[in-house]
């Protein structure tokens, strides 16, 4: 085997010109403003099904541009999640990444309340930072937290709702969409059991990417 490319730079490159080729053979058709995002997750997962399982509220990605280039603070539920998220990204826009899954009185709230860390993390991120963007990439429990907020008035700026595996994922994730669709907050929901930490950083690497003009590669520095 010869490989065709070499430098990082030209592999992404290529890699999107594949997806996009692919895209189009199997008919499967991605509005224009959800397309950096959808083809960032099928770059990051090699799985063509986000073409259809990831939903968005209108007018969502534009809704996540606009608070990255208003220095936004992204939570996680994970530190996996926290750690894709591009570190040159955020710096360029003035934003943060935060995780409080390994804070004490995270631990402390949740054994308290009987729950999660992922629920008492969401909880404390409603209160310190209510117009974040959550970014849920594990926990179904944690969605469950946020659209309860939701419900008691939260407005983040952006929930991407994207856990992975089999117990109330779906149903999590269908509640969430749903609840964000009444009370008019932006969401990216990864339909079905599909999704993982890695995906929601790729969404919130979609977006910070374009709200700083970093989508071609070149602009991050590679060659």
């Amino acid at each position: 085997m010869t490989p065709q490319h070499h430098l990082p730079a030209d592999i992404e490159r290529t890699s999107m010109s594949i997806i996009t080729e692919e895209l189009a053979q199997r008919r499967l058709e991605v509005p224009p403003e959800n397309a950096a995002v959808v083809k960032r997750v099928i770059h990051t997962t090699a799985d063509f099904d986000y073409a259809q399982n990831l939903h968005f509220t209108p007018a969502a990605v534009a809704a996540g541009i606009a608070a990255m280039h208003e220095g936004v603070t992204i939570i996680t539920d994970t530190n996996m999640a926290l750690a894709g998220i591009t570190k040159p990204g955020l710096a360029k826009l003035g934003g943060q990444a935060m995780c409080f899954m390994a804070d004490p009185a995270v631990a402390a709230a949740a054994k308290e309340a009987g729950t999660t860390r992922a629920v008492a993390a969401m909880h404390k991120a409603a209160q310190e930072y209510p117009r974040a963007v959550l970014a849920v990439g594990n926990a179904p429990t944690a969605l469950l937290a946020i659209t309860e907020e939701i419900e008691n008035g939260l407005r983040p700026a952006l929930v991407i709702g994207v856990p992975v595996g089999f117990v109330n994922v779906v149903e999590s994730k269908e509640r969430l969409f749903a609840t964000c669709g009444q009370y008019g907050v932006p969401a990216i929901v990864a339909m079905g059991r599909k999704g993982g930490s890695n995906v929601a950083a790729a969404i919130c690497n979609a977006l910070l990417y374009q709200a700083a003009e970093m989508l071609d590669p070149k602009a991050r520095g590679w060659q």
